[in-house]
């Protein structure tokens, strides 16, 4: 079945400069009436100089905003193709060298960058066979950064544009001689230009467009399973889920302590108060028969969680043993550890022991060591500001995954309310939230209620209590107002 982008794409992978400006109007004008409405071609103007290059010397076609003048430099965001003797053309996402007029509405809400970002991982992820095929700016407006030297180095063809409009230049993508992946690069990139306009995909493309889109995005919140994490315990012996409220970080730690490791493991919480001592081990009072501390308070070395955790996996080394320590940053990691974080290296050349102030019996006695068995699985809400971050020392020997809201999930268990709830919040967060405030997106377990009435229920006391703390403590002051109108929405329910 022909495609809507047949055209556009003969011009990205045509060598010839000839007919240039004709084939692009031509390309552009077969988009509008089959893929997207009449009338969403009146929301982008073509510029594409029918010559070898431009006044610059860079041959392009430009999609851009009709507000700017017919010819002379141009603002807003674009979409352009760059032609290049003897490669496939240049796919891009500009800002015009006039700034981000009358586009900055668009280029500078956090959401924009985001889908644009994902797209491209997406297409390196599918089509890169490991190296780079698209490229894209962490900030679009940050017209002072230029493409990285590692892009420019490994597509050198097009160093012209790099050195021209390197600067602007906020996304990429280079195409192998392959149609069918530049065919879901140039859909997924102009389905979000032209419904950043206002314009969604016409009904008999709504099936392309929900499995393109969700293709890419995929890549926003990468979906970590259970395999993901016991294959990441496998490899590295150490590591840390973290995630917002709600995505069952817990529940999966305990289920892969049930299930992958047969029960053979412990499960312990952090807290502001743990210590060195709680953890790896100290002085306790020694308590008699009676069980009271003996008179005169004598004391004794008592091991802590980690040191009983390695003497249970001491005793079945043929079988993996899981330590699992919830809230792991509600205490000062780095504290707690002390000199025991010198044991915390997954692969190390040689055994690693640490001498203990105190004897603390068999199997250790006055020197501990981590068996090769034991596994530690840390999981922490990364929606938790008031505790202490994990540093960098500690990082270092944890791998770290994150865990986000699933919506295959919600759309499982959830009800048509707790969807649609689930899905209006999703998009306040992925629009407008910075970096920080992203990982604080309320999970799934708040809409998995497939009772509609109990939902309302659960909306209202669970997920709008939250949402309230988040607007007090200034965690969401960024994008206060959709949040504000999004209560609003749920105490109307």
């Amino acid at each position: 079945m022909p495609s809507p982008f047949d055209q556009l794409i003969d011009v990205v992978h045509g060598k010839a400069l000839d007919s240039w400006k004709k084939g692009n109007e031509q390309a552009l004008g077969a988009l509008f009436g089959t893929r997207y409405p009449k009338r969403a071609g009146n929301s982008v103007t073509l510029r594409a100089p029918d010559m070898k290059g431009s006044d610059s010397g860079i041959p392009y076609a430009a999609y851009i905003h009709p507000a700017n003048p017919e010819s002379g430099a141009y603002g807003g965001m674009s979409f352009v193709i760059f032609p290049i003797e003897g490669e496939p053309c240049l796919v891009g996402m500009v800002i015009g060298t006039q700034g981000l007029s009358p586009d900055e509405s668009i280029l500078g809400r956090p959401g924009h960058a985001r889908r644009i970002q994902a797209i491209c991982a997406w297409l390196n992820r599918n089509f890169g066979h490991g190296e780079r095929v698209a490229w894209a700016k962490q900030d679009p407006t940050r017209i002072d950064i230029q493409v990285p030297d590692e892009i420019r180095k490994a597509w050198s063809a097009y160093e012209k544009v790099f050195g021209k409009y390197g600067g602007v230049l906020y996304a990429l993508y280079r195409p192998s001689e392959h149609r069918e992946p530049t065919r879901l690069a140039l859909t997924a990139i102009l389905d979000v230009m032209f419904e950043e306009r206002g314009f969604l995909p016409l009904r008999e493309f709504e099936g392309d467009y929900q499995e393109i889109r969700s293709a890419w995005f995929s890549r926003l919140m990468p979906r970590t399973t259970r395999e993901t994490v016991v294959q990441l315990l496998t490899q590295r012996k150490y590591a840390i889920l973290q995630g917002p409220p709600g995505t069952g970080k817990t529940r999966m730690a305990r289920q892969i302590l049930e299930r992958e490791y047969g029960g053979g493991g412990n499960s312990i919480q952090f807290h502001p108060n743990t210590t060195y001592e709680n953890f790896i081990g100290g002085l306790a009072p020694l308590m008699d028969q009676n069980g009271s501390s003996s008179m005169g308070f004598r004391f004794a070395p008592l091991p802590g969680f980690l040191m009983q955790a390695s003497a249970s996996a001491t005793e079945d080394p043929e079988h993996p043993y899981l330590l699992h320590i919830d809230e792991i940053n509600r205490a000062d990691l780095g504290k707690i550890l002390g000199e025991a974080i010198y044991l915390f290296e997954p692969h190390p050349e040689s055994p690693r022991t640490i001498e203990l102030a105190y004897d603390f019996g068999p199997p250790f006695h006055r020197r501990l060591r981590l068996p090769d068995n034991l596994h530690i699985l840390g999981t922490m809400n990364s929606a938790d500001r008031s505790i202490a971050i994990v540093d960098v020392a500690v990082r270092r020997r944890f791998g770290f995954l994150s865990l986000w809201p699933d919506s295959a999930a919600v759309a499982e268990l959830g009800c048509p309310l707790t969807q649609q709830a689930f899905e209006r919040l999703t998009s306040i967060f992925i629009e407008h939230a910075s970096e920080d405030a992203l990982a604080l997106v309320p999970g799934h377990s708040y809409f998995l209620t497939s009772d509609e009435t109990q939902a309302k229920i659960n909306l209202q006391t669970n997920l709008a209590p939250l949402l309230t703390e988040y607007l007090a403590q200034g965690y969401v002051s960024g994008f206060a107002e959709p949040i504000r109108s999004y209560l609003q929405w749920l105490e109307s329910l």
